[in-house]
């Protein structure tokens, strides 16, 4: 998720808005103003012939709700609660189970969990099917009605039914909900290797992640072999910590850029002088769960050959959404422009393509679950360049030798996390070769 916050509207501006509002009606074409008749039409009938007398505001909001819908999975409008979810995500502090999800075919289908969140210690996984929630069957409902079942007072237990790919039947998890107050960034020092763990961007994300690389500095007293920045499982949040995150390990160049619709409508982001990494091998651990800011750092760190992107192929949004208050407690979340690496790449339903596939070899799923993409979402933008067929088609770094182990081999040898260990050791590897990530990443150093 990319959000770009502005203020409420002032009330001069929604004066100002009427007379431009009728200019632009007045000079609508006829076809415009019969779908807007149709409009006017249906609302006039329903109000006057509905079994029950209908409040405006329901209708009103209804034809809000169908219109954005029309549109792409992340505009929306929000009102009362779920725009204290809304803010209270983007600031990093939120109630509830900590799982991203979508709506496929009438079920809830998870995306990714949170890390050290309810969800994720729970054991859902990306790819899980949501059928029942305290017994109840969920199906055929809406996002909203969804996250409203989901909810709950922070130490109320949820009785979840999931069907997991490769799983004969169906299982029960039991969660119990917790206020969830983000720890976005972590870190510590893995056998001389500095590794920062970013699972969110929130408000503080950027100054976290300078924090870390600030004190992994002083604590390995400069002896250091480099640096791992795992962004797996990381849903995204707001652009303006991505770009202070991507900023940290570069000293120049762009780092992103926003377009709008109209040919000149650009915004560009560019990093300041000052690598907090100082010219350190870093390697970038991303998979399926890695979305919009996300793949914004990556693709910064990969286009300025400053790291070696590893693991899997990215969630693949690359839509900004714009989130204006409308009210006290309301708000109209709406996708305004597309992100481009400093290359030009659109990531939108392509996502960030690794240099070095690498399985998550010690989680016993990973071959049977389900990868849920952006290009998976209903009415899912396209990308405006083209999309290389090889790029949405995944490869099988299974027939690999490297990645032959199981879950139970690894787990005998103390592996918990394959992915992580791979990229620790991958950075030895290079530091014993006096080998820089930056020619590792080059495409003649890229491993499928």
């Amino acid at each position: 998720m990319i959000n770009k916050v502005l203020p409420p509207l002032a009330l001069v501006g929604a004066l100002a808005f009427v007379p431009v509002a009728t200019s632009s009606l007045a000079a609508a074409d006829v076809t415009n103003y019969q779908e807007l008749e149709k409009f006017m039409s249906v609302y006039e009938r329903v109000k006057a012939t509905y079994v029950e007398p209908v409040d405006d505001k329901v209708l009103i909001n209804g034809a809000i709700n169908g219109m954005l819908a029309a549109l792409d999975p992340h505009s929306s409008y929000v009102e009362q609660s779920d725009y204290d979810t809304l803010k209270t995500t983007t600031d990093g502090d939120y109630g509830g189970l900590g799982v991203n999800f979508t709506i496929e075919d009438g079920a809830i289908k998870v995306i990714t969990p949170t890390e050290d969140t309810p969800a994720w210690r729970a054991g859902i996984k990306a790819g899980d099917y949501i059928t029942k929630i305290n017994g109840e069957l969920v199906y055929d409902v809406t996002l909203d009605e969804a996250a409203e079942k989901m909810r709950g007072p922070a130490g109320s237990p949820i009785k979840l039914t999931v069907v997991r790919a490769g799983r004969d039947k169906p299982f029960d998890v039991t969660i119990v909900r917790e206020r969830i107050a983000l720890r976005p960034v972590k870190w510590e020092i893995k056998d001389g290797v500095g590794y920062i763990d970013v699972n969110s961007f929130s408000g503080n994300s950027g100054e976290a992640v300078e924090a870390a690389l600030t004190a992994i500095d002083k604590a390995s007293s400069g002896k250091l072999l480099g640096y791992v920045l795992d962004m797996r499982g990381n849903p995204g949040g707001l652009v303006d910590e991505a770009v202070k995150i991507s900023d940290a390990f570069l000293e120049r160049g762009e780092v992103v850029s926003q377009r709008g619709r109209e040919k000149g409508d650009i915004e560009r982001y560019y990093a300041r002088p000052g690598d907090m990494a100082h010219g350190l091998p870093v390697i970038v651990l991303v998979d399926v769960g890695s979305a919009s800011a996300a793949e914004i750092v990556a693709g910064a760190l990969q286009d300025q050959r400053r790291a070696l992107v590893m693991g899997e192929r990215t969630f693949g949004k690359g839509s900004v959404q714009t989130v204006v208050q409308t009210g006290p407690r309301a708000a109209l979340r709406l996708t305004t422009a597309r992100y481009y690496t400093p290359s030009g790449r659109s990531v939108q339903a392509g996502g960030i393509d690794p240099d070095i596939v690498v399985p998550q070899l010690s989680d016993p799923d990973y071959k049977d679950r389900p990868r849920v993409r952006e290009a998976d979402l209903r009415r899912h933008l396209l990308s405006q360049a083209n999309a290389d067929d090889k790029l949405l088609q995944e490869d099988d770094p299974t027939k690999d030798p490297r990645f032959s182990a199981s879950a139970e081999e690894l787990k005998a040898k103390g592996i918990k996390d394959f992915q992580l260990d791979y990229a620790v050791k991958t950075l030895k590897r290079l530091a014993g070769r006096g080998t820089a990530v930056a020619a590792a990443a080059s495409p003649k150093g890229k491993s499928r």
